[in-house]
Parts: structure tokens; C-alpha cells; sequence
């Protein structure tokens, strides 16, 4: 294997682990932010029923 063949590979194999770590950093960001949607939706019931 030459040297320039073993550097394409290492170029793609970085490139594709930077592409899931990115993938499951957004994956957790929607699940954070759905969780604070939840989470406000949750305080403003709260509020309803303490004002009623």
C-alpha cells in the first residue's frame, strides 16, 4: 500500500467520525430541546392551576 492510498484512507476514516459525533451531537441537542419545551409547558400548567 503506498503512502498516498494510506493517506486517502486516513482522510475518509476522520472524515466519517467527524460526521457521526456531529450526527449524535444534534441528535442530543433536539432531545435537550424538546425536553425544555416539555419542561416549560409543564410550568406554565402548573401556574394555570395554582392561579385558578
Amino acid at each position: 500500500m503506498t503512502g498516498t492510498n494510506l493517506t486517502r484512507i486516513s482522510i475518509v476514516l476522520a472524515a466519517l467520525l467527524a460526521l457521526s459525533a456531529c450526527g449524535n451531537t444534534i441528535r442530543g441537542m433536539g432531545r435537550d430541546t424538546a425536553n425544555a419545551v416539555d419542561a416549560t409547558q409543564d410550568a406554565g400548567r402548573s401556574v394555570e392551576r395554582a392561579a385558578n
